[in-house]
Order: C-alpha cells, then structure tokens, then sequence
C-alpha cells in the first residue's frame, strides 16, 4: 500500500518558507542544482560551493542533477527537529562494491548495451545507481524504540483539507540513459498531525526495480513519531508491469516484493 493519497501539485520553481503549526516550525527551502564541476578558483581555505560541497562526499562521481540547497526541516518546540537534505542523502550511498546482482543477468539488456560500459556492474553499486536507505536527520531526540504499532493508513485515506503540501527532489540521475536513480521527500500537514514520505526509487531498465521508503508521522495530539521503513525490490522480467506502471514510482512501488522492514517510536524529551 503506498500512502501517497492526498498529494496535491507542485509549487514555485524556488522558495523560502517557514509555517508554524501547532508545536511545530516546519522551514521549506527550494533551490538551484549544484553546478556540474568547478566553478571558480578555490583553494583549500576557501572552496568553491562545488567543491564545498563534494569534499563532504567519498563519491567517485555526483548524480547528475543535486539540489544542495533543497531542505525540509521540521523543529518541535523542545528543540527535536527531522530534516531532509541531499547532503545527508548522499552519505548513505554505498562506497564499497557489495554485489546485489548483476546487470549481466539480464542477456537482452547486456546485448542492447555492451556499449555502454554498464553491463559488468551491479546493482548497489555506488558510481552510478545512488542507492540510499537515508531516512532522514533526527535531532535532539532520545534513542527511538522498536515497536509493531505502525501509521494509521485508514486516517491517512480518509479526504480532508491539507493546510499544507511541498514535495522536494534532493538528487536524481539517469543512469546513462538505462533508467532513473531518485531520492525525494513529501510532506503533508492536516488538522491533526503530519505525514511525511522520503523515498529512494530505482530503476534500472529491463532488470529490476527498487524502492526504499522512510514513512514518518505524527499526531499533533499526542507526544511521540511514529517511523516506518521499508526496502522492496523486483525482477522487471518476472514482474511482467506495463511500462506506464514501471515509470510511475508511485503506482509500481507497492507492487514490489517486500525485502525489509522497521517501524520505530520517536518520543519527544520532556514528555
């Protein structure tokens, strides 16, 4: 089941935004892509914004599109705060070749591209499939504990008016043309609480799909987070989905079979 329900379009190309509702700041900030390479002349002492930025990073390369400056921060009053950014994101990418499985597996997508240089790499791999179970920043909040209780799906399907809704791309890349590396984040504010989906989405075309979601959400009434992740990943080839399905993340993501899951309680301190 995905709980994308309720979603509503995009917003302006690039904003400043910070809303308050009830115990909560939540900041909105939507930018530029970070430039492709070196801008300027930098130095050590003083590093360009590229530069600045890529040195955080044990990356060989960068996605080809990074939005640096892209950030949803959510601050409780206590001083608890949940933050997305593409920095962080970028820092759970894989830097080691652990093999998941290979693109070789896949004869007719290895003979349609023996030119590419792809055909020997594996999926998981950090150079170029951005694979990230990054679920967000948590500050200021006690240890979280382990629980079965999860989100409340039925009230999140239920029609009401959304007092707020922002979606934010921290980094995406094409993969040379053979499909599409995406990490991106949602939030929707209501009446009652916030939801909030981050979600990782690959595809790599002709061998497999994957889709490692972090759904967060709180009810303004009572003094915890509840955090759900999940990882799920399929076999283009055995799934068998129309291409209208398998390029829509949302609508192929709960499709896929379920390899992880975790449900965790944040409580707020002083409470």
């Amino acid at each position: 089941m995905d709980l994308t329900v309720g979603f509503m379009p995009g917003e302006s190309p690039f904003s400043n935004e910070e809303h308050i509702f009830e115990d909560w700041s939540v900041l909105f900030k939507k930018s530029h892509i970070l430039p492709s390479k070196c801008t300027e002349p930098c130095d050590a002492s003083e590093a360009c914004f590229y530069c600045g930025f890529t040195k955080q990073l044990h990356l060989e390369h960068l996605p080809e599109m990074v939005f640096p400056q892209n950030i949803l921060k959510l601050k409780h009053k206590s001083g608890s705060s949940i933050e997305f950014n593409a920095l962080e994101a970028l820092r759970h990418v894989k830097t080691t070749r652990e093999e998941s499985f290979t693109i070789a597996s896949a004869q007719a997508w290895r003979k349609a591209r023996e030119d590419t240089g792809l055909v020997d790499k594996t999926v998981g791999n950090f150079d170029w499939t951005f694979r990230s179970n990054y679920g967000g920043t948590f500050e200021g909040w006690p240890p979280p504990e382990k629980t079965t209780v999860g989100i409340d799906t039925e009230r999140l399907k239920q029609r009401e008016k959304i007092l707020f809704y922002r979606e934010l791309v921290l980094y995406e890349d094409e993969l040379h043309d053979n499909g599409i590396s995406l990490s991106n984040v949602r939030i929707r504010v209501m009446g009652w609480g916030f939801f909030i989906l981050l979600r990782h989405f690959l595809r790599v075309d002709g061998v497999a799909l994957c889709a490692t979601d972090t759904r967060i959400c709180h009810d303004f009434s009572t003094h915890f987070v509840t955090v759900e992740h999940s990882s799920r990943q399929g076999s283009i080839p055995e799934l068998r989905l129309p291409l209208s399905v398998i390029k829509e993340p949302d609508e192929v993501s709960p499709l896929l079979p379920l390899t992880s899951s975790s449900i965790e309680k944040y409580h707020l301190p002083n409470f």
